[in-house]
């Protein structure tokens, strides 16, 4: 019985084969920033005092944000977002959660010690790494990456500001750039895009 009706399945099985080589050979999702001249190594220093380097985070997702602990608005409200979307993202998929390091770079090195960033990044989230440096190797990280800071030169005195790009980056476990991230449509839409590109 098997055998006479062999034959009439035939199409239907080579048919199926078909779909389903076709669905595999489908390329997946190309991510905005692929090929881009974003990224490379770096020598900076932690909100603990201790040297860290590209290297450190090999293996993991970085969550790139480049600001300022005396920033008026502009980076506690996206470093806020960033927190917000981190937990979210934690609470539906903590495995994945966990391979994203959330790292803000300061782009005043002047006044950003490690014990002011230390103050600083915990009042956001538990796992953000606050890095600065020298102002040669904080401006090298910076141009590698894409951003920029740099002091306004009609701001003066010890209370002076810094103009800066303002960008999330997340960069791959290879070191390789993925996106940039939408901080301003809130924690739901960038822990969207956090599912969406961390595997």
């Amino acid at each position: 019985m098997n055998e006479t009706r062999s034959p009439r399945l035939r199409p239907l099985l080579f048919l199926s084969l078909a779909f389903a080589l076709a669905a595999c050979s489908v390329p997946s999702e190309q991510p905005p920033l692929e090929g881009a001249a974003i990224g490379g190594p770096f020598t900076l220093t932690n909100q603990d005092g201790r040297k860290v380097t590209e290297q450190d985070f090999a293996g993991r997702y970085r969550l790139l944000y480049f600001g300022f602990t005396h920033c008026p608005d502009v980076c506690p409200t996206d470093l806020a977002v960033v927190g917000q979307a981190l937990r979210r993202f934690e609470k539906s998929d903590p495995k994945r959660a966990a391979r994203v390091a959330p790292i803000f770079v300061s782009v005043d090195p002047e006044r950003d010690s490690p014990a002011v960033l230390k103050e600083y990044v915990s009042a956001f989230h538990p796992r953000l790494i606050g890095l600065t440096g020298t102002p040669q190797q904080v401006a090298d990280m910076t141009r590698r990456y894409g951003a920029y800071g740099a002091k306004d030169p009609e701001s003066r005195g010890p209370a002076y500001n810094v103009n800066h790009s303002r960008l999330l980056e997340l960069i791959g476990p290879d070191g390789k750039p993925i996106a940039l991230l939408p901080y301003e449509k809130g924690a739901e839409a960038l822990a969207a895009e956090l599912e969406r590109w961390v595997k």
